[in-house]
């Protein structure tokens, strides 16, 4: 949901491979911030998806989320805090339901909390000084987004990764990492100079390897093989 700029959304959409996929979005990292519900609607609107949202924080809002989730072809997941999201799914045991929908093939997607949430663990900043969380794993290896916009960022994910966390990809805003299953299938972007690395350390030195990352705006990607998890970076 990047204003003026529907590339992403649009992406996420085709991974389905349904002409009008049912979408609902969990904005739990912001709160259920109202604003971020509308600019959900505006960008998938109802004459290209049958799009929802599910409520953790509004009385009755949570009423029969498990089916409502399982029913879905695609799982938008908001930006915000991914240490207030992990708890409040652990809470309503949405944790267990993501790794059941991800195991059905549906389309699990999300912009920087909503990024950061599907892999083993990695590092936020949303509080602050940048911090190692734990994720919920359905990817094993370790994320990091905003990677060349946020002060001290970079530097956070290297000294984790020099005391043992596991290796893994930063993406920078506008970058969008898709995988299928477990394996990383293609990087995309919605900016023309967007960039992404593969990390990992080499006898305690870390290694940053530049990632070939296709900009959507030049031409549509070929169609991907069935879908599991689609992760994307918020866009500043």
């Amino acid at each position: 949901m990047e204003a003026g700029n529907p590339l992403l959304d649009d992406y996420v959409l085709r991974a389905t491979g349904r002409e009008r996929p049912r979408v609902c979005f969990l904005p739990s990292a912001s709160g259920d911030a109202d604003h971020y519900i509308v600019r959900f609607y505006q960008a998938f609107s109802a004459d290209r998806c049958e799009p929802s949202h599910i409520s953790l924080f509004r009385r009755g809002g949570a009423s029969g989320w498990r089916e409502h989730l399982l029913s879905q072809d695609l799982i938008y997941v908001g930006g915000g805090s991914v240490i207030s999201l992990l708890g409040v799914w652990q809470a309503h045991g949405i944790d267990a339901v993501m790794r059941e929908a991800w195991e059905r093939g549906i389309v699990l997607s999300g912009v920087s909390a909503g990024s950061l949430c599907w892999f083993a663990e990695g590092i936020t900043g949303f509080h602050g000084t940048p911090e190692r969380y734990t994720g919920l794993g359905l990817l094993g290896c370790s994320n990091t987004v905003h990677y060349e916009s946020e002060s001290g960022r970079e530097d956070a994910y290297r000294l984790a990764l020099r005391g043992g966390m596991r290796p893994g990809y930063a993406a920078s805003d506008g970058v969008g990492l898709h995988f299928a299953g477990g394996r990383l299938l293609r990087a995309v972007s919605s900016r023309p100079d967007a960039r992404a690395f593969r990390m990992r350390t080499v006898r305690g030195r870390v290694i940053r390897s530049a990632l070939r990352v296709s900009f959507l705006g030049d031409a549509v990607p070929a169609p991907a093989p069935p879908t599991r998890l689609a992760a994307l970076p918020r866009a500043a």
